[in-house]
């Protein structure tokens, strides 16, 4: 029996140093006097164009910036920053390289992510993981976000297989995963929390 395993990419391949509106507040702080606020200012305007699949979210963001803060830099140049910003501030663990690599070896592997592509695969490159994926399926490619069965239908299509599971972080991971038929795993992190990707290998 042929086994695909699905991983989101934030907060579940990588993590990210520090809470993402003081990533963008490090990123505004060249740029705006008060980076606190100018990071408020981009999340209030990328998010709902985010969620309803705007063509440019980090570009209409970048915008409301300049605009609010009198910022002179090109908004293309913001977006740039921040997205070699998710790069540079993002980690992957050790383990993490180990596990997929050992789970590759029988399964099939893909990523199922949230975002814009030219990111999500940015931090992937970045992070030397491109290389264990046969498939990775981006919501703004797809034109739905999780838990929308779209995605993961797209996911079945990428990559043919007896069984699929999903590894995610969110409830829209785990709920949209169940109701698409994949087996939800998901990823738990704390002190008191088991090695998360030795309970994912021993699971699979």
């Amino acid at each position: 029996m042929t086994t695909a395993i699905y991983f989101d990419l934030d907060g579940t391949l990588l993590t990210f140093e520090e809470p993402y509106d003081c990533l963008v507040a490090d990123v505004l702080s060249e740029y705006a006097d008060d980076p606190d606020a100018a990071a408020e200012t981009f999340l209030d305007a990328f998010g709902p164009r985010f969620e309803a699949l705007d063509p440019q979210p980090y570009r209409e963001g970048m915008v409301a910036v300049c605009e609010r803060f009198a910022v002179e830099a090109d908004p293309d140049e913001l977006v740039a920053a921040l997205r070699d910003a998710e790069c540079t501030h993002s980690r992957v663990s050790d383990a993490a390289h180990e596990s997929l690599a050992a789970l590759a070896e029988d399964n099939a592997l893909g990523v199922l992510t949230d975002g814009v592509g030219e990111f999500q695969r940015a931090k992937l490159e970045h992070h030397d993981l491109l290389g264990y994926f046969e498939a990775v399926i981006v919501s703004y490619e797809v034109g739905a976000h999780k838990p929308d069965s779209a995605i993961f239908e797209r996911a079945r299509e990428a990559i043919d297989a007896d069984q699929y599971v999903m590894v995610g972080d969110s409830d829209a991971d785990v709920e949209g995963a169940r109701a698409a038929g994949f087996t939800p795993v998901r990823v738990e992190r704390g002190e008191d929390v088991p090695d998360f990707w030795a309970t994912v290998r021993a699971l699979v």
